[in-house]
């Protein structure tokens, strides 16, 4: 923690004295109510706040970045959840980002629940590696590899990389993701453990409202495909296709989302569990009861449908607050 402090009072004082300084703030309100009795995903109550700050300076486009990022989950105790180091470069044009170091991942990055979960944004709010975007008049794409363990004698290595992108025209459009999850192992080899490889691709299709209308939104369905291998356990690799559909509108304030999933069920490592049964579809009603410019705020009650028998219900409860200059 010593050495934490002193790199960043060296990283402060160097962009104190440059030539534009800029600093960055966020609070973030965490609500995540799960009453799960179906036993397809785990039933639990996330209450917290996150506290991130980062300063930095910037000249032609270059920006180095340094802060910290804390999760605070009450009735805990505040080291319950270590602070995470936020320290990164960025390059940004009109045409082009790209980032290196431990940096946010919000905003970034956007897969489907199914492949990315949402309480990644909770536990691993940085990607830790790099990220790439390019963007055309027609589309853009985003690539990025995330180091998620280091290897020691007793730990495994593991790392994530994945590409997302969209091409439209029009109101028409399609959507592309792909994401690998790599579970190495340790560096002693323990007797039992092997590793694993999770790979999977979405291909969508859809058509967006156009934003002036009363009723804004998008439709899009197509295919979400995994494939899953643990050497020397399984017979080569076990494949998994379905249908993934998707239906958003919203009203004002007011807002209702609705996925369908039907097919085989999938094996993503940081994936939401309900997409591992064949038959799933989520709905949520959200209310966006804060729309400020630097203030947002979201309350979504969903409802889970698993196989037509079992129905769960969540509460999720967002408030996000962002300083900036």
């Amino acid at each position: 923690m010593k050495n934490l402090l002193f790199l960043l009072l060296l990283i402060y004082s160097f962009v104190a004295n440059a030539q534009k300084f800029e600093y960055q703030g966020l609070f973030e309100g965490i609500g995540d109510n799960r009453e799960y009795f179906s036993g397809k995903a785990m039933s639990q109550t996330i209450l917290g706040s996150r506290g991130a700050f980062e300063l930095g300076t910037s000249v032609d486009g270059h920006q180095i970045r340094a802060g910290l990022s804390q999760l605070y989950e009450f009735g805990s105790t505040i080291d319950f959840q270590q602070p995470k180091l936020i320290l990164y470069y960025h390059y940004n044009d009109i045409k082009k980002d790209f980032y290196f170091g431990s940096f946010p991942r919000k905003g970034l990055i956007d897969f489907p629940l199914a492949m990315l979960t949402d309480t990644l944004l909770y536990y691993r709010p940085n990607i830790e590696g790099m990220l790439g975007e390019v963007r055309w008049g027609w589309g853009k794409q985003t690539a990025f590899v995330d180091w998620t363990s280091r290897q020691t004698d007793t730990k495994r290595e593991t790392f994530m990389a994945g590409s997302s992108g969209e091409i439209r025209y029009k109101n028409l459009f399609i959507e592309n993701y792909l994401l690998l999850y790599h579970h190495a192992g340790a560096a002693i080899d323990i007797p039992g453990d092997h590793i694993k490889d999770y790979l999977g691709y979405a291909l969508q299709g859809g058509y967006r409202l156009n934003k002036q209308a009363r009723v804004t939104g998008y439709i899009k369905t197509g295919i979400l495909a995994s494939v899953y291998r643990e050497r020397s356990v399984t017979n080569g690799f076990i494949l998994a296709n379905s249908m993934l559909s998707e239906v958003y509108l919203k009203y004002k304030n007011y807002a209702v989302k609705s996925v369908f999933h039907i097919g085989n069920g999938h094996r993503f490592y940081f994936g939401d569990p309900f997409y591992k049964v064949k038959s799933y579809m989520r709905t949520d009603v959200v209310w966006y009861f804060i729309n400020h410019k630097n203030i947002k705020g979201r309350f979504n009650l969903s409802f889970h449908l698993i196989e037509g028998n079992d129905l769960d219900q969540s509460q999720q409860l967002s408030i996000v607050y962002y300083i900036k200059d």
